[in-house]
């Protein structure tokens, strides 16, 4: 296990040089410039120029890359240009909420799933089979904003059970902060639980047609302990493989219920340093994001292991 681990670490990190020189390329070849974000309208030339050489935007693309990839591996983000800030800690006071957000719609979308999805494939083309069928639909279909605005409007407005917006930590105030974080969660929970829903469905009807489940039922075992022994754990391996990509786009792709919901998170801060050309800020939070998938499709790799031993790694 300790040898895949490694190869897997050692295979990511041309994904990783990949990525950031991509995104690195992109983000200068966008319209704007952030001396004059940071500037607004003073005209003096001289000014402009000296601050981008202080921030090393006179330099060539290929040489403002290798300079940031030196910082990288000495542990160094380097500073925002809107606040300069580290990076680091711009992204540590971000990152908590967007992983509270990501770990709480993961558990709402697999509370809701997997009963839904072992329903659905255990009483195939029945009635529950066919609301299962219909919940996963609507899920996929719904975006995400229409979902905020419809949760909003009956739990936070009609009801008001809820707050529609703003963030309280659930490390200091568990009750508050599950309650700030409810809405959100569900919003995106609902939507991965629909997709993880036709997901398991799919891979449970395939390996109920198996030929040792039909064996296991033959011998005279109950139905909950042939899913629950024989055929739930190898339906499991493509909704692991769905996980490990979503809680990694849960963490850095939320933007639109962040910005819905008043979330300080890791989604808001990058389409807010887009939009002000905070160039080492989008580097520093793509590249967390990027080690979050890398780990988490480790991790994906790791569970394969568990569930199938016949699973090998050349």
């Amino acid at each position: 296990m300790g040898t895949l681990v490694l190869r897997r670490l050692l295979a990511s990190i041309p994904v990783l040089v990949l990525v950031t020189a991509g995104v690195f390329s992109l983000i200068h070849l966008t319209p704007g410039d952030p001396v004059e974000a940071m500037m607004g309208e003073s005209q003096d030339p001289v000014a402009k120029e000296a601050l981008r050489r202080q921030l090393g935007l006179d330099r060539p693309l290929y040489v403002q890359y290798a300079v940031w990839v030196g910082r990288v591996l000495q542990g160094d983000l380097g500073r925002s240009i809107r606040n300069n800030e580290p990076v680091v800690e711009n992204i540590g006071r971000r990152i908590r909420p967007s992983i509270q957000l990501a770990l709480f719609a993961m558990l709402i979308s697999l509370t809701v799933a997997f009963p839904v999805g072992i329903l659905s494939a255990t009483h195939r083309n029945s009635p529950v089979d066919g609301l299962g069928t219909m919940f996963a639909l609507f899920g996929i279909c719904m975006p995400n904003f229409l979902i905020a605005l419809l949760l909003i409007f009956v739990f936070g407005v009609s009801l008001r059970w809820l707050p529609i917006s703003g963030y309280v930590d659930p490390l200091q105030d568990p009750l508050a902060g599950i309650r700030s974080l409810t809405l959100p969660a569900v919003t995106l929970g609902l939507a991965l639980a629909a997709v993880i829903t036709r997901t398991l469905r799919s891979s449970l009807l395939e390996v109920l047609s198996e030929d040792y489940v039909r064996t296991a039922r033959a011998k005279g075992l109950a139905d909950r302990l042939v899913i629950r022994r024989h055929a739930l754990k190898n339906g499991l391996i493509p909704v692991v493989t769905l996980l490990g990509l979503q809680f990694g786009t849960l963490i850095g792709g939320a933007v639109i219920t962040e910005y819905v919901f008043a979330l300080p998170g890791v989604g808001r801060l990058v389409v807010d340093a887009i939009f002000s050309r905070d160039y080492p800020l989008v580097q520093g939070v793509i590249l967390l994001i990027s080690i979050g998938f890398i780990l988490s499709n480790l991790v994906v790799d790791v569970v394969y292991g568990w569930l199938d031993p016949r699973i090998r790694y050349g």
